[in-house]
């Protein structure tokens, strides 16, 4: 559902566990940057089985609310959060019943993007969780995307975000977004293309960096004279696509991807790359649909 004056609102799962709000806190000050309405939207747990008697069906009646009680508590404490952090947002809640990956999928379709938290306890959880909420609604969702990290990493001064190029049309999609969220927090860009040489047969590696950083310049092209303050870096990196959007991402505000593309980024993001950018990057993964 659209905000006040037809906007598309930010979109952002919470999670019931009140420790991991850097997602909500993240969504709220992007809300704030954009002048967008803020949606808060949980997901409340589910009773299963059934019952065959009056008496199992009243306690079955009676954890149902319980759980509605905790899931209206859930969203009470995080719009007073959001209320107290960034007062001139306009804030909505919504508690919902159903998989958190299809819920979140159908409030994208009116979304401007949709922001989820991830926790890096280990490689099968996180990403709220990861396997079963982040990369389905990545997968589908016709707007950006946003996963949030837990614990909170530490921004390098003076700031920057990372947008990851790969020379393909898609491409473009990323290139904006990442340019638009740089100028918004007044940060710095690098533009990142990741060479992987091939496995067999020979090439003149000076010719392949040279094409490449062709490939980067004509990705962002133009996009300079519309975001005048921003501070464009182009960056040829030879290794694994992983490893190196990993490494660029210690330090950065933002990782900004593509969900298609090819040579470097190929099947991302639903992939090996991909799920390996999501669960090992440190700063917020920004996937962009194209």
């Amino acid at each position: 559902m659209d905000g006040a004056g037809g906007r598309r609102p930010v979109v952002v799962g919470v999670d019931p566990d009140p420790s991991k709000r850097l997602a909500l806190v993240w969504a709220a000050d992007e809300a704030a940057r954009r002048g967008s309405p803020l949606r808060l939207v949980h997901v409340r747990g589910v009773l299963y089985g059934g019952y065959r008697s009056g008496e199992a069906r009243r306690s079955w009646e009676q954890g149902d609310e319980a759980l509605r009680s905790v899931g209206e508590r859930v969203l009470g404490e995080a719009v007073a959060l959001v209320e107290s952090r960034r007062p001139a947002v306009e804030v909505s809640a919504s508690l919902a019943d159903g998989e958190p990956a299809w819920v979140l999928r159908e409030e994208a379709q009116n979304a401007s993007m949709v922001v989820v938290g991830s926790w890096h306890l280990n490689t099968r959880r996180g990403l709220f969780d990861s396997a079963s909420v982040a990369l389905p609604l990545i997968a589908h969702a016709p707007c950006p995307v946003v996963v949030v990290p837990e614990p909170e990493h530490t921004a390098q001064q003076p700031t920057y975000l990372v947008v990851g190029v790969d020379g393909s049309p898609h491409a473009a999609a990323a290139v904006d977004l990442a340019f638009e969220e740089a100028a918004l927090r007044g940060a710095a860009l690098r533009a990142l293309y990741v060479w992987h040489p091939p496995l067999l047969g020979t090439l003149d590696e000076e010719a392949a960096t040279r094409e490449c950083r062709r490939l980067l310049s004509e990705a962002t092209a133009g996009r300079a004279a519309t975001y005048p303050d921003v501070d464009l870096r182009h960056e040829v990196v030879r290794g694994h696509p992983v490893q190196v959007l990993t490494e660029a991402s210690a330090h950065a505000l933002g990782l900004v991807v593509g969900t298609r593309g090819h040579g470097g980024f190929a099947g991302m993001l639903l992939g090996s790359v991909s799920q390996g950018v999501l669960h090992h990057a440190r700063c917020p993964v920004i996937t962009v649909p194209v």
